[in-house]
């Protein structure tokens, strides 16, 4: 019988896990612009995943002959001042400005919970203390503190990563640190307390599960941030280096020749607005979505 009441309880909770999620998504995809930010979204993963099948050159192929050419059927976005086919390096710059994004708030956020946890978890001291040092980390501006890490550690994608990643860890803690100081006066926390779980066990299995929504909002909405702090990194040469594509590194090299062939930083910069301008869409309906007060 106990096996039977175990298993049914499983059951149950299998049940409610998956409607609840399907809530937040017949909430989401009430919303047209956050459905148009995943639709934006999703072509532009389709593009770099795909790119090596739908770009018609490689992103490094050097065709001095049709160097400067304005867009055409064989060069659909035209060539650079190398040759280099802009479509193809678009596409191919869509992989590296993704995974910068996505793996750069991954740093931020995984640094900035542990801090945002644990400063609100055990307050006193141990509050106080981190709460300074995110206090000196926003002092600077998030770019700024991206560039002064940059050029400490060096250019390249690795350290671009680090040091988008870096910049963005006090708006994780702050925003969690918020969140968890409502969680941990909840009943459930104290119950948990009082039957001798241990503060780790409490704050892995109940105060981080239950503040993950506002660190998924802020993590959607992040990813479109490091982009464009990558992509401005890039574009003053402490980004990506050369010849790898990526779009802000593409508005630096189409710089000089913006007046003559405006083609070499409008598409890259298309490419950027489109991104941004999807992942915001994305992350506002996100963010209403997982909000219970917001019924529709």
């Amino acid at each position: 019988m106990n096996t039977q009441e175990a298993a049914s309880a499983n059951v149950n909770k299998v049940t409610k896990k998956k409607s609840q999620m399907w809530e937040i998504w017949r909430r989401f995809q009430k919303n047209k612009m956050a459905m148009l930010g995943l639709c934006l979204i999703a072509i532009m993963i389709l593009g770099a995943v795909f790119a090596n099948v739908i770009a018609p050159y490689g992103y490094d192929d050097q065709i001095l002959k049709e160097r400067l050419q304005k867009p055409s059927a064989a060069h659909i976005m035209g060539t650079d001042n190398l040759g280099r086919d802009i479509f193809s390096r678009i596409l191919y710059g869509a992989r590296v400005s993704l995974q910068v994004g996505l793996i750069s708030v991954g740093i931020g956020a995984l640094i900035g919970s542990v801090m945002g946890s644990l400063s609100a978890f055990y307050g006193g001291y141990v509050d106080s203390i981190l709460m300074r040092v995110v206090d000196v980390m926003i002092a600077m501006p998030g770019i700024l503190l991206a560039i002064a890490i940059c050029a400490a550690l060096g250019a390249g994608l690795f350290n671009t990563m680090i040091a988008v990643g870096i910049s963005t860890v006090p708006t994780y803690a702050r925003v969690v640190r918020s969140s968890v100081m409502t969680i941990k006066q909840q009943e459930y926390i104290e119950a948990a307390k009082a039957i001798g779980a241990s503060d780790r066990r409490v704050i892995l299995r109940h105060i981080i599960p239950n503040s993950l929504a506002p660190i998924i909002v802020q993590a959607s909405l992040g990813v479109a941030r490091a982009i464009l702090s990558a992509a401005s990194m890039s574009f003053i040469g402490l980004g990506i280096q050369p010849p790898n594509p990526e779009w802000g590194a593409m508005l630096s090299a189409g710089r000089s020749y913006i007046r003559n062939f405006p083609h070499m930083v409008f598409y890259p910069g298309l490419a950027i607005m489109i991104t941004i301008f999807g992942l915001n869409l994305f992350g506002d309906g996100l963010r209403d979505a997982l909000d219970p007060r917001l019924k529709r």
